[in-house]
């Protein structure tokens, strides 16, 4: 039965596929069927049409309203991230291709880490826990300094004691400018609401 579920969506891919939410769809179902070639081809057009800016990467519906969070287009770039970190890596589509996208959805979300709805945010932290696991090290730490023109600073330490804990602090200065420098060997998101 499944196979002859995935014949028929693989007969809708060759039937000029134009939607870019059933593209994302698909190529993490074939991706999760271990269909390179229908996930290579599938992750190659949407290649074509993502939403590229500040080296951010997402994918757009031509119908959203563009003025708040879209739930389909953080479900759609979402989709597309775990079909990237499912899947064996494909050339140009590794580690590097994959930040511009988590940049992206990072930037989607809500002060208290969900987004719009409550099917993208479980998509998206899927998505985004996929990417955690696959840039974790067990080793090295990292030293977050946020500065500002006013004299504000201050300074985060990540290290393998504490790299799951959240840390917060308040801005003083606001509106204000600040300058955040990481320094170190290892991953660490930084997030401003």
């Amino acid at each position: 039965m499944v196979e002859k579920s995935l014949t028929c969506l693989k007969a809708a891919v060759s039937d000029q596929l134009e939607n870019t939410y059933t593209m994302a769809l698909l190529s993490y179902t074939f991706t999760l069927a271990q269909n390179q070639v229908m996930r290579a081809k599938l992750i190659t057009n949407l290649d074509k049409i993502a939403a590229t800016s500040g080296g951010n990467r997402h994918w757009e519906r031509p119908e959203a309203s563009g003025t708040k969070t879209d739930s389909l287009e953080v479900e759609m770039t979402s989709y597309v991230l775990l079909a990237l970190l499912s899947g064996p890596t494909m050339p140009g589509f590794g580690l590097d291709y994959s930040t511009g996208i988590v940049r992206w959805l990072a930037q989607q979300q809500n002060p208290y880490g969900g987004f719009a709805s409550t099917q993208d945010t479980v998509l998206a932290l899927q998505a985004l826990a996929k990417y955690g696991a696959a840039t974790f090290s067990p080793e090295g730490a990292s030293t977050v300094s946020v500065n500002s023109a006013g004299g504000l600073k201050m300074e985060f330490t990540v290290n393998q004691n504490n790299r799951l804990l959240y840390q917060e602090e308040q801005l003083r200065e606001v509106p204000g400018d600040y300058n955040i420098k990481a320094k170190g060997k290892s991953c660490v998101f930084v997030q401003q609401v």
